[in-house]
């Protein structure tokens, strides 16, 4: 049983972060998870002390194929939840400092800035899935198929 809590630091929200573990010699692993700002706002970066990088991806359907690219930023307008993986995107962590195993949480830090202020630094924790979990979209799609 995987207990998702809700981070709140000030004018946002995380929710249901998560990542799935990961298989030997993987060096990378995909991050999930929904934000909330009050305000609009912009994600303008994500670290991790469990990878060496942290990069948001943007996923497309280009001529019949999903294409994968690295975005900079993600807009966050106010009040609305925004889950990556609904949206087009995932957070991928490169360069894994050791295997995610099931049970663990991976610790991140969202840079998020709102107009002109400085960037502000919001902590979360992913938590680690059995490397056969589904995701959202796949329950989703299981429970509609008949």
């Amino acid at each position: 049983m995987f207990l998702s809590a809700s981070i709140y630091a000030g004018d946002f929200q995380i929710e249901n972060a998560w990542a799935r573990a990961t298989a030997p010699g993987q060096d990378t692993a995909m991050v999930d998870l929904t934000i909330t700002s009050k305000q609009a706002a912009t994600l303008v970066s994500v670290s991790s002390s469990a990878s060496r990088t942290v990069e948001l991806h943007s996923m497309t359907h280009e001529h019949g194929m999903m294409k994968m690219r690295e975005a900079k930023t993600m807009e966050l307008p106010a009040g609305e939840p925004i889950n990556l993986g609904k949206h087009g995107y995932h957070l991928m962590l490169i360069g894994l400092n050791a295997p995610l195993k099931a049970g663990e949480t991976v610790p991140l830090t969202l840079g998020i800035k709102i107009g002109d202020r400085n960037i502000l630094k919001v902590g979360a924790k992913a938590a680690v899935k059995p490397l056969t979990a589904a995701t959202p979209q796949e329950n989703e799609h299981m429970q509609h198929s008949h």
